[in-house]
């Protein structure tokens, strides 16, 4: 007897999940089926009363802020669970009605017409990793507001630094030999610099765990490997191992490019071919660091001291494509400020190839079985 096959749309929220179920075949009928809590506890029995019906059961749910931990739940016991990006959900224009059972209700539909396009769901020590390298950089913008903070009540106190270099030592000597007309802003001052103090102890101790926990992971080879190209550190490495995960699961460079919104847009019709910007979709974290990454190559190409010694240990093959790297971004990055290309422009456009060595180095790299 052949089993039924029932598709499951969730509408996941904080505190509550509203369930609907798509009957296999594209007329079957698609029902809303409930709210329950949103609790594991709540989802199994749920779940236990669909498997008593003897059905092949496919689930699905928007990704959100509740994270990864239903399709991990679910997936550990053996369903089939997909996490589809709301973005690229299918929505008519003249739909302007939106609520929990519609929703789910679309998922469920959608799901058994093959309409949805999974993401990418990392490993929870993958996440883990992750978590880590974003709670360093929100750190590091912590740190970067006090210093404005700072420099604005300075400004218009009619404090100005006179030296070379701001946030330097002697900068910060001079900060404390600063003495404010009134008691109250000089409180201000000094709890303006506690703070910046205080953040660059939180970037250091979180880069110092960092360095710590990256060689237990599954994917630091990768991460070691992408630091043998210049420019790319150890904090641009594991942030964009962290929140890619596994590069090979991109078939070629251009999907990749693709995924981080580095590729222009384009709005082109008919005989008229129109290109704008970057499309700036997909990963934020990765884009930004790998942008700051490729001002390395705004100099001439060499192998620095620091960067032979990020690449000992290394095989052949991957120190070979560092240069390639080198040899092309380098020239590439000169070619196109030569034609009058604005700075910015130029270092998104090496950024974009830069993403590219980086796929091409991660295929020499064996990475251990996801357990």
């Amino acid at each position: 007897m052949k089993k039924s096959i029932m598709f499951i749309g969730m509408d996941v929220h904080k505190n509550s999940i509203q369930i609907a179920i798509a009957e296999d075949g594209r007329d079957g009928e698609v029902r809303n089926w409930g709210k329950i809590d949103n609790t594991l506890q709540a989802l199994d029995k749920v779940v236990r009363k669909f498997v008593s019906k003897g059905g092949c059961l496919y689930f699905v749910y928007e990704a959100g802020p509740c994270g990864y931990q239903i399709h991990r739940h679910l997936t550990a016991q053996g369903f089939d669970c997909a996490v589809v990006a709301p973005s690229r959900i299918p929505k008519a224009s003249g739909d302007r009605i939106k609520n929990d059972r519609r929703d789910a209700c679309m998922l469920a539909r959608l799901h058994r017409a093959g309409e949805l396009t999974a993401v990418y769901v990392p490993l929870a020590e993958d996440e883990a990793i992750r978590d880590l390298t974003r709670a360093r950089e929100d750190a590091k913008g912590d740190e970067k507001k006090a210093k404005q903070r700072i420099l604005a009540f300075l400004l218009r106190s009619g404090f100005k630094y006179s030296g070379s270099k701001a946030w330097s030592l002697a900068h910060m000597r001079w900060l404390s030999d600063i003495k404010m007309a009134h008691p109250s802003q000089q409180i201000v001052l000094q709890e303006y610099i506690d703070t910046l103090t205080e953040s660059r102890l939180r970037v250091q101790r979180l880069t110092e765990h960092l360095q710590q926990l990256l060689p237990k992971w599954r994917l630091f080879p990768v991460v070691k490997a992408f630091q043998t190209l210049r420019g790319v550190s150890l904090i641009v490495s594991s942030t964009t191992v962290a929140e890619i995960g596994d590069l090979r699961r991109f078939e070629n460079p251009a999907e990749l490019m693709g995924f981080l919104g580095l590729v222009p847009s384009e709005h082109s019709s008919g005989e008229k071919n129109r290109r704008g910007s970057i499309t700036k979709t997909g990963n934020v974290h990765v884009r930004r660091v790998l942008v700051e990454a490729a001002w390395a190559y705004r100099l001439p190409a060499r192998v620095s001291r620091v960067l032979l010694k990020r690449q000992e240990g290394a095989s052949k093959q991957v120190c070979d494509i560092s240069w390639k790297a080198q040899l092309r971004l380098c020239s590439r990055y000169r070619k196109l400020w030569a034609r009058g290309k604005a700075k910015q422009v130029v270092v998104t456009a090496i950024a974009r190839e830069l993403c590219g060595f980086m796929w091409a180095i991660a295929q020499h790299i064996q990475i251990p079985a996801q357990t």
